[in-house]
């Protein structure tokens, strides 16, 4: 395959940043977007081009990492899928590709493709740590868990925090990841201790971080690699009221 890369390149948030155009040739269908990228990349630095920064880390779709946007779309064209698991099979010989970095406040821009999503790792340090004494292992047994709440919960907690919700959304809204957090804990027993504390916390962070409103477009379940839905929106949304009006 030869295709047209219209790639975002910027040195820093503070530098404004263009698209620069670069030829991918000779790529296999097989080989995942990021391999694509590795392969361009060692061409620019056999010529002594500065190489196209872009973050990744397991390549396994499990960490989150790959954050790029692909012609207008999170992760590209495919359905629940990270852009490490997005192979070029999925484009066409010939096809311009662009490529973009997530667009939020929030997110500046590190580098080209690179930006930098600490506002996720506060929000998550706001709602603080399980203090309840959950002992060994064996006595998880103990605490009997009603199978659709703890699926429920295990759904919430496959969020990877990659923020493909926010890049989607036309507000730069952060509801569907802060929800995911808030919800994993709101539903088992080893989370209600502070479960009214965690929601307030998370939600006054989310929006000290400068994230946009969830004005319900469904945009961010969409484009959500893991397939969080929305009603976990629903769910922080009741815990923030009960902890701002009726447990004070």
């Amino acid at each position: 395959m030869n295709l047209t890369l219209k790639v975002w390149r910027q040195k820093n948030s503070q530098t404004p940043g263009k698209f620069v155009t670069y030829k991918a040739e000779e790529i296999s269908p097989d080989m995942s977007f990021l391999e694509m990228l590795d392969v361009v990349n060692e061409k620019l630095v056999k010529t002594q081009e500065d190489p196209i920064q872009f973050d990744h880390d397991c390549r396994e779709g499990i960490c989150g990492m790959c954050s790029l946007m692909i012609n207008g779309e999170p992760h590209g064209p495919k359905r629940a899928t990270t852009t490490c698991q997005l192979h070029m099979r999925s484009f066409n010989d010939g096809e311009t590709i662009v490529i973009e970095p997530w667009r939020a406040a929030a997110f500046p821009v590190v580098k080209d493709l690179a930006v930098d999503r600490g506002a996720f790792d506060r929000i998550q340090q706001a709602g603080g740590y399980v203090s309840v004494g959950t002992g060994g292992v064996p006595d998880a047994n103990e605490i009997l868990i009603p199978k659709t709440i703890a699926d429920e919960a295990f759904n919430s907690a496959t969020c990877i925090g990659c923020g493909a919700c926010v890049a989607a959304c036309k507000n730069a809204s952060a509801m569907l990841f802060v929800s995911a957090k808030v919800s994993q804990y709101a539903m088992l027993p080893q989370g209600q201790t502070e479960r009214y504390e965690r929601a307030k916390a998370m939600v006054s962070q989310m929006d000290d971080e400068g994230f946009g409103s969830c004005t319900n477009t469904y945009a961010c379940e969409a484009q959500c690699p893991k397939e969080i839905k929305v009603t976990n929106i629903a769910r922080m949304n009741r815990e923030y009221f009960n902890a701002e009006f009726i447990k004070g």
